[in-house]
């Protein structure tokens, strides 16, 4: 690991935080590139009405504007949560060459949860996957979030 990828994966758990506050899956995601952040998202297709709308795809796309291009080739994605497959997708089309991620996803995670699509021989772009880190805070979040959800459904019944 990194001494950098603490930091940067510090900065997607900030945007996940704000995901969680705002009623959306606490999901953060930067894209950093010469080690600068030049993309940021977070979860949000519920406020945005856009199945989409994960932080992975928010934070290419942000990226993609500032650099000016879709290719991101040289640029790695730092993610709270195991990327699923529409996501694995859309950082394979981006040329990303390396994953971050904290939390693994078992029940839609795409970098070698349930499926792994960046050691598909078949596909034609495999980024370097680094899992697990700072996974316990990050999945901290995402535990909190579901149980203050499972708390409010109950409240309400």
């Amino acid at each position: 690991m990194f001494i950098t990828d603490d930091l940067f994966m510090r900065a997607a758990l900030t945007l996940a935080e704000e995901a969680g506050a705002a009623g959306e899956v606490p999901v953060g995601a930067v894209v950093v590139k010469a080690g600068e952040i030049v993309g940021r998202g977070y979860n949000h297709p519920i406020s945005a009405r856009d199945p989409t709308a994960h932080a992975e795809v928010v934070a290419l796309r942000d990226a993609a504007q500032r650099l000016g291009n879709y290719r991101l080739g040289g640029c790695e994605l730092y993610v709270t949560l195991e990327p699923c497959a529409m996501c694995a997708g859309a950082i394979m089309h981006a040329r990303i060459a390396r994953v971050v991620f904290g939390a693994a996803d078992p029940k839609t995670g795409a970098c070698g949860s349930v499926t792994d699509l960046f050691a598909e021989p078949r596909l034609n772009h495999h980024a370097v996957v680094t899992p697990g880190v700072l996974a316990a805070e990050a999945g901290a979040l995402l535990q909190g979030f579901f149980a203050a959800r499972r708390r409010n459904t109950r409240a309400r019944d």
